[in-house]
């Protein structure tokens, strides 16, 4: 096999992240695939991706897609768990898509997890997150684990939705008084690495994380600074902010916040204790972007459940 013909596979590369390292992969010469679970979603990398669905029940159909494949770049997940969704079966579904990448002689896989998880951990984000990254280091394949904080970019929810509350309402409730903190990273710098450490072949765990450390305070009032809206922040007890941001979710037909991601955020989890591996910086990215972040309320509901 040539390195032209590499043939890659990409989970979800018609969705958030994986679009951008599907794009890295095609730029460079390489055959992409995607395993996703909207195969007929039109995507402007349609025409240049084949897409075979996220099969979880169906292994033999797994394997086919990933027959061939020297690497596969796994960013499924899901942010919280819906209707028949759960954390446990999404650990369940991600050790059956390493099982048939193990049997179709995928000989590296590359897993998108996420910054400080845990056995350990109360939240089971960052549990079924670390269950996972035990698993791929027992697997007995070549493996890199990208730990990235929290992603900004154009197609991003968290800081869109933050822009898109601080345009519509004069008060931003924070959760407690927003001094936890968080280290944001750059969608496309997180693309960068996430291929650069799938090209190499020793074992690698790193995190993707940006240059800047912020209070949670601290950046939202920077978001509300770069927009020109004058919001007053408010400190409020994280139950009330739920109920609040519950309230918000009847009306944009959505899931605005859950507890868990509100404790993780205050636990100080999506900080780095590494060495930034981002290069831009996140005021940069607003101030190019004012004009359009928080236009439009992006839905985790629409995006992945309708």
């Amino acid at each position: 096999m040539t390195l032209g013909n590499e043939i890659n596979v990409v989970t979800g590369a018609f969705s958030y992240t994986g679009q951008y390292i599907a794009r890295r992969l095609l730029a460079s010469g390489k055959e992409v695939r995607t395993l996703t679970g909207h195969p007929q979603r039109a995507h402007p990398l349609s025409g240049q991706v084949r897409a075979f669905p996220l099969a979880f029940d169906n292994p033999p159909l797994l394997r086919e897609a990933l027959k061939g494949a020297r690497v596969l770049y796994n960013t499924y997940w899901i942010r919280f768990p819906y209707g028949q969704q759960s954390y446990e079966r999404a650990v369940e579904n991600t050790r059956r898509l390493f099982t048939a990448a193990r049997e179709a002689g995928v000989e590296r896989i590359v897993h998108v997890s996420i910054s400080n998880p845990s056995l350990s951990s109360p939240f089971p984000y960052f549990r079924g997150k670390a269950l996972l990254e035990q698993d791929l280091r027992q697997s007995g394949l070549s493996y890199a684990i990208v730990r990235p904080t929290v992603i900004f970019g154009r197609e991003d929810i968290l800081i869109n939705n933050i822009a898109w509350l601080l345009r519509h309402f004069p008060l931003f409730a924070l959760f407690g008084n927003g001094d936890y903190q968080l280290q944001p990273v750059y969608v496309e710098d997180m693309a960068d690495l996430t291929v650069r450490v799938g090209q190499q072949s020793e074992d690698v765990i790193v995190d993707a994380a940006g240059p800047d450390i912020f209070s949670y305070r601290e950046m939202v009032a920077l978001i509300a600074r770069i927009l020109g809206r004058r919001v007053w922040l408010v400190p409020a007890p994280p139950t009330l902010v739920l109920a609040l941001g519950q309230f918000l979710s009847l009306f944009v037909g959505d899931v605005l916040i859950t507890r868990d991601e509100i404790d993780g955020l205050m636990a100080n989890l999506l900080v780095s204790h590494e060495a930034p591996t981002g290069q831009t910086h996140l005021a940069d990215w607003l101030q190019a972007h004012a004009a359009e972040i928080g236009r439009r309320y992006a839905s985790e509901l629409a995006r992945h459940y309708r």
